[in-house]
């Protein structure tokens, strides 16, 4: 216990020295949500796992690491060709380019934009655009139970800020990529994205975060999206983090009447990861859509909490999360479907699917369902298993041997997932990601072809 009050106590210091830097920046309404953040995190602690939502998930390891904030100094070496791996070839986008927490002009392609649309930097947000942010800023990522969202919102300074105005249908994705480099010592940043997309409106997001040269750092990440009246998104997350790095995110998703929201969130990488989804669908006619991929091996840890919340009437919901899980590693699914009592003719549905490879991989798995209301359509389950042994023997009758089945069988496991994006590149790309990690999956693909 006094080990853990002292590595709280280092990010107190942390924001001592940032509330020194940012002072006199004219911007008091952001200072009070910095300070009445930190607050709520000096209270709460690092959760410990006998908080219900962290039962599963031991934060220990993270606590006892000596994470340091980035400094603006510390951003170089990052270079348009480095990234090319992480660009989904060459895919036609408006991308913006974070490097450890930190917005990068150099490395961003932001084309011109027209009719009120906004795309830029949290910072620059914060000084320009008041009126687009305050309404929406730490009002649906709470932070009050969620230490790690506070200690985000205490930390905000930049990330990524996305105002889409009424009836506005974005033709071209929208790429928001973040960077972590190894520096050398242990790093943290905090990146803060908002997207507020209006009335009738369009557009498609994809997420990343990347590790560029491995090394052992530390991302808290936290994205409030709001969806206006009738509103469509498709959003996909993908974590590809370096083999030692701490991931731990918060997506808060709130949807107006009429609107659509999607989701893909795929975990690949990563040592200590945990995704936080959080939808609101607060008016009638709403339809919300979470698909999730998790792959781990060897000691990773992946943990993926959701949250759809059926606070209105004549709502839909689907979710569909698979697991992938080799060698030692565990995985955490806790899902839970709210229907409130007054979110009737609600339609809800909750799927999670567990592939074992290992006789040592874990998975706690936990669907939930609370409902309040009586004229509901509800249905959730949970399955865990290791690769179908007469599917595999049909598989070797037919003259593939033992090690092709297997990965065949996984691999279309995995890809169920993986074909709902819409997005060609991301797929595409994400298909090698898949193949790669698979034991002689890129020789499996050329011999099926």
């Amino acid at each position: 216990m006094i080990e853990a009050i002292e590595k709280k106590d280092s990010y107190l210091s942390h924001f001592a020295r940032l509330e020194e830097r940012l002072a006199g920046n004219r911007q008091p309404w952001v200072h009070r949500i910095r300070k009445a953040a930190m607050a709520q995190f000096a209270e709460l602690g690092f959760p410990t796992t006998r908080h219900e939502e962290w039962r599963f998930t031991n934060v220990a390891p993270l606590t006892k690491i000596p994470f340091q904030p980035v400094a603006d100094d510390e951003l170089d070496g990052v270079t348009a060709e480095s990234l090319k791996q992480f660009t989904f070839g060459g895919l036609d986008c408006i991308r913006l380019v974070f490097v450890n927490g930190r917005f990068s002009g150099e490395l961003s392609s932001i084309r011109p934009l027209h009719n009120g649309m906004k795309v830029k930097s949290f910072a620059a947000a914060l000084d320009s655009d008041r009126e687009r942010v305050e309404p929406y800023l730490a009002r649906h990522a709470g932070y009050q139970d969620h230490a790690f969202v506070a200690l985000n919102t205490a930390f905000v300074e930049d990330g990524a800020f996305v105002y889409v105005p009424p009836g506005k249908v974005v033709e071209h994705p929208l790429h928001l990529l973040f960077v972590s480099t190894s520096l050398d010592e242990p790093t943290v940043s905090h990146p803060r994205n908002l997207i507020v997309v209006g009335d009738n409106s369009q557009i498609t997001i994809v997420e990343s975060y990347v590790g560029l040269d491995g090394g052992l750092y530390f991302t808290n990440a936290v994205t409030e999206i709001i969806a206006a009246q009738n509103a469509v998104i498709d959003h996909c997350k993908l974590q590809q983090e370096s083999g030692e790095a701490f991931h731990i995110a918060a997506l808060a998703v709130h949807q107006d009447r009429g609107s659509n929201f999607t989701s893909h969130s795929i975990s690949l990488g990563g040592a200590f990861v945990r995704n936080d989804v959080n939808a609101r669908l607060d008016a009638e006619g709403v339809e919300c859509t979470l698909n999730g991929l998790y792959i781990a091996s060897g000691q990773q840890l992946v943990d993926n909490h959701t949250a759809i919340d059926h606070a209105k009437p004549h709502c839909s919901s689907h979710e569909v999360y698979k697991g992938v899980l080799d060698g030692k590693s565990k995985g955490v699914f806790n899902g839970k479907i709210i229907v409130r009592p007054d979110a009737q003719k609600t339609d809800a549905k909750q799927t999670n699917k567990n592939l074992l490879l290992s006789a040592d991989a874990v998975i706690d798995t936990k669907p939930q369902l609370q409902i309040y209301a009586d004229d509901v359509k509800c249905t959730h389950g949970a399955t865990v298993g290791q690769l179908d042994k007469d599917a595999i023997f049909y598989l070797r009758s037919r003259g593939i041997g033992q090690e092709d089945a297997r990965n065949m069988l996984t691999y279309a496991f995995a890809n169920d997932i993986l074909s709902r994006i819409k997005i060609d590149e991301v797929r595409t790309q994400l298909d090698a990601a898949l193949l790669s990690w698979l034991p002689k999956g890129q020789e499996m693909k050329e011999a099926l072809c």
